[in-house]
């Protein structure tokens, strides 16, 4: 289960990083895209720890920081009409590879 609680917690780390984007930095004025960026960042580190109890935190942080980040950058280039350069793509194939080798050594 601690994987689950893990995979789920990096899918909720790209959410609230987007939704830093929408709610213009967790501006008042957008109060719907703040209330929902604050409580996907609230559980997304409630499930990393969850899954901390069972997985050595080494792992379990690396990989929620690199779902999170390969994600990120995915969803910037897909909403945000971010540049999807080949050095972008290709730096994001390293970090997919580092989460993958932290997956099966552990």
């Amino acid at each position: 289960m601690a994987w689950v609680y893990l995979i789920v917690a990096g899918v909720l780390e790209i959410g609230w990083a987007v939704g830093l984007k929408l709610s213009h930095g967790l501006s008042l004025a957008k109060p719907v895209h703040t209330g929902l960026t604050v409580a996907a960042m609230a559980a997304s580190v409630i499930l990393l720890g969850l899954a901390a109890r069972s997985l050595p935190i080494g792992t379990a942080y690396a990989i929620w920081v690199g779902i999170g980040a390969a994600g990120t950058a995915i969803a910037g280039m897909y909403l945000f009409d971010e540049p999807a350069t080949v050095a972008r793509i290709a730096a994001i194939g390293v970090i997919v590879a580092g989460v993958a080798a932290l997956k099966l050594v552990s």
